[in-house]
């Protein structure tokens, strides 16, 4: 146990983002063995850190709450562009947030990462109360669990669904597999991409009202982004990941992190994927996220949420 907190420290204060992940991973492994920490007093810390920088308590995405019609909201990657919210889109708006009338207790954030792959965690996420999941990633019961509260959805990979007005059935058919769960989309990230995404909004919403679909606030994203920055996370942008762990951080009372392993090798040295579902690694240049589990590692050592890198028993 001694060692435990020795490492516990160690990995609490890593400062280098160029550290070489081979030079941890044995220190790493002793880690994942030792008892999971929770600290109530880092986890406040970071929730009250979160909630004043960035508050997706209240506002995560556009709600008839925090939105008014006739309002103009900024671009996440423009100071000068804007879109304004006309009645139609603001009719469509979610009324608030779900955790505004019941805090979540455990929450389940899934990475897409290689290590999930034969790592028999499927049942362990289920148990979770709220469940995340990116960019409509395969599911399964064995690996990643079937539940799914919250799926995230990039506008690129909207561009597939040729024809959505006359031939919605292939994208219904799609986010189907993940039951009644909400869909959150960046439509205020690029300016090039928000028509198609309200264009996607109207066509679910009309034959899946269930299963919301929701506009990330650029403004959340903007201050989120500014968040890390200051603790000396530089990238061109977050990766979504990271930016629905922040979210746990501040909503939920326990997060445990799954999937989240940037690197081409597992703990044991062995060659893992990409994903858990193909090998098709990420654009260059964009997210830095190898940085990024080097926060969520201090994240872990700190007690504020816990990582899940080996198989679940």
């Amino acid at each position: 146990m001694q060692y435990c907190e020795q490492l516990r420290q160690k990995f609490s204060n890593i400062t280098s983002a160029s550290i070489e992940i081979k030079n941890i991973t044995e220190d790493l492994l002793t880690l994942m063995r030792c008892p999971p920490m929770s600290n109530i007093t880092q986890k406040e810390l970071n929730r009250v850190r979160l909630r004043a920088c960035c508050n997706a308590t209240g506002v995560l995405y556009y709600t008839k709450q925090n939105t008014a019609v006739n309002q103009s909201v900024p671009y996440e990657t423009s100071s000068k562009l804007t879109y304004q919210i006309n009645e139609e889109l603001h009719d469509m708006l979610p009324e608030d947030f779900p955790w505004s009338k019941q805090p979540i207790s455990h929450c389940a954030v899934v990475g897409s990462g290689g290590i999930l792959k034969n790592s028999s965690c499927g049942r362990e996420i289920d148990t979770a109360d709220y469940v995340i999941r990116f960019n409509m990633a395969p599911i399964n019961d064995s690996d990643v669990g079937l539940k799914t509260d919250l799926l995230t959805i990039n506008p690129s990979q909207l561009t597939s669904y040729k024809n959505l007005k006359s031939n919605p059935g292939p994208l219904v058919e799609r986010v189907s597999v993940y039951g009644n769960s909400s869909i959150i989309i960046p439509a205020f990230a690029y300016a090039p991409n928000t028509q198609l995404c309200v264009n996607t909004l109207k066509v679910l919403q009309s034959i899946r009202p269930q299963e919301q679909m929701v506009f990330f606030s650029s403004s959340y994203l903007k201050n989120l982004s500014g968040f890390w920055k200051r603790q000396g996370l530089k990238a061109i942008r977050l990766s979504t990941g990271f930016m629905l762990i922040n979210v746990a951080l501040e909503v939920c009372d326990y997060v445990h992190v799954y999937g989240f392993w940037p690197f081409d090798t597992n703990l044991e040295q062995q060659e893992i994927p990409h994903h858990y579902f193909d090998n098709v690694g990420p654009k260059h240049g964009v997210h830095a996220m190898p940085i990024e589990f080097l926060n969520l590692l201090k994240l872990h050592s700190q007690g504020a949420l816990t990582l899940h890198l080996q198989p679940c028993l």
